[in-house]
């Protein structure tokens, strides 16, 4: 794609950046086919053919966000689906980046839009505050219908759907070193996170009783914070860059005090971010290196357990969906470690038709945007159900959280069945 930014713009080290990926871009479409919300629209400025355009034009002109910018700017997911099937190699994660960014910058959202990116903003990062709001949706719940009938309160509806009728009590991972079983093979730490231990705390636990038994030492380090993602995806790059510089301390200060084989990520939305820290803090000199070397060390959990060489396990007689969250396969490019360790660990696993498409959950997506977000989740549950599985499995919260909302089949984190398989308890979901 032809460009004709100027030299004072090109001093700009984000629009130097977006200017590189604007040029790799040949129309040539391809990513239409895979684009969710092109598929569910059918327009082709919800593309991200059409993304790249609009973020071209405003860009280049040097000029402030507008309504139709923003409109389809934030229906695009950032399931990254098109990056996987550019042939071209454009790099449309930080080039929509970039373009959030800009319109928190240049565009002025109605009173209804900003109120509600305020309180996302202000409660999702923080577990504390995150705890106390699902416990006051119970007092909002009779509303949602009133909500949805309104214009403009269609999120607040959202939120209330997707708000669990109980609040588990557990943490997950509280700070502290929990020791190997045995002979210590290794020792790692593992992201605590802010929306995940407050929705389904278990799934830390049975990260931790997993590793441990397999001779790894867990650190959940004190004083981490959200990983910035969810802030990230709403171009609020200052919170999020904040949360970077917090984390990458907290996790250095525990390399220096031990040494990290890897930090464990069991949320791959955050794993994601995590491994793009690197990029994320390029310019910041103080932290562009010590930011590189975290990202380095950050693993989903499926890739670290791929490298300890589990043993192969009797079959289980359960049959398990395994739904492929886009942050795992479009963000990480890691496709086949889980099904594997499942196989490997007795499961039969199956994969669900159009495994490639976002189920509509896309970290504040499934609130911000809940009509798009519902049909993709229909869609999304319809194939899963269709391989008549016992079991659902996949490796984000996010995903869980959406899926659940739209059927009856237990779905549980992939860490889960693991730990079950090796020596665990059986998972509270699927006791009869």
């Amino acid at each position: 794609m032809q460009t004709n930014f100027t030299p004072e713009q090109l001093a700009d080290p984000h629009v130097a950046t977006s200017e590189k990926i604007l040029r790799k871009c040949v129309h040539c479409g391809f990513c239409t086919a895979t684009c969710p919300t092109y598929v569910t629209l059918g327009n082709e400025l919800d593309s991200p053919r059409g993304r790249i355009y609009l973020i071209k034009d405003m860009l280049e002109n040097g000029r402030p966000a507008d309504e139709e910018v923003v409109t389809h700017i934030d229906r695009c997911l950032s399931c990254l689906a098109c990056v996987t099937t550019c042939p071209s190699g454009v790099d449309y994660m930080h080039l929509v980046d970039h373009a959030r960014m800009h319109i928190e910058n240049t565009y002025r959202r109605p009173f209804k839009d900003r109120v509600t990116r305020n309180l996302l903003a202000a409660v999702l990062p923080y577990p504390r505050r995150f705890r106390l709001a699902l416990r006051a949706a119970a007092l909002g719940r009779p509303f949602a219908g009133l909500f949805r009938r309104v214009k403009g309160l269609a999120p607040f509806a959202a939120m209330l759907d997707l708000a669990p009728r109980q609040v588990p009590k557990s943490s997950g991972s509280r700070p502290g070193t929990h020791p190997s079983v045995g002979t210590r093979r290794g020792r790692v730490a593992i992201l605590s996170g802010c929306a995940q231990p407050v929705l389904k705390p278990q799934i830390n636990e049975a990260t931790i009783r997993l590793l441990t038994r397999l001779g790894i030492e867990v650190v959940a380090p004190a004083a981490e914070v959200c990983c910035g993602a969810l802030v990230h995806h709403m171009g609020r790059e200052e919170q999020a860059l904040e949360s970077a510089r917090r984390n990458v301390d907290v996790w250095l200060r525990e390399i220096d005090n031990g040494g990290l084989d890897a930090i464990i990520v069991t949320a791959s939305g955050c794993g994601t971010t995590i491994k793009d820290y690197g990029f994320m803090l390029r310019l910041d000199p103080i932290y562009a290196e010590k930011a590189a070397r975290v990202s380095a060390l950050a693993k989903d959990v499926t890739e670290y357990l791929a490298t300890l060489d589990l043993p192969e396990q009797e079959p289980k007689r359960l049959t398990v969906a395994y739904h492929s969250a886009c942050s795992m396969q479009h963000g990480q490019k890691i496709t086949t470690l889980p099904k594997t360790l499942l196989k490997n660990a007795g499961f039969t696993v199956r994969d669900p038709a159009e495994g490639h498409l976002c189920c509509g959950s896309a970290g504040t997506y499934n609130i911000l945007q809940p009509e798009i977000s519902a049909t993709l989740k229909a869609r999304k549950v319809k194939n899963l159900e269709a391989t008549t599985p016992d079991v659902i499995a996949t490796g984000n919260i996010g995903c869980i959280t959406q899926i659940a909302t739209g059927t009856t089949v237990p779905i549980l984190h992939t860490v889960e069945l693991l730990d079950w398989a090796y020596g665990g308890e059986k998972p509270a979901m699927l006791v009869s």
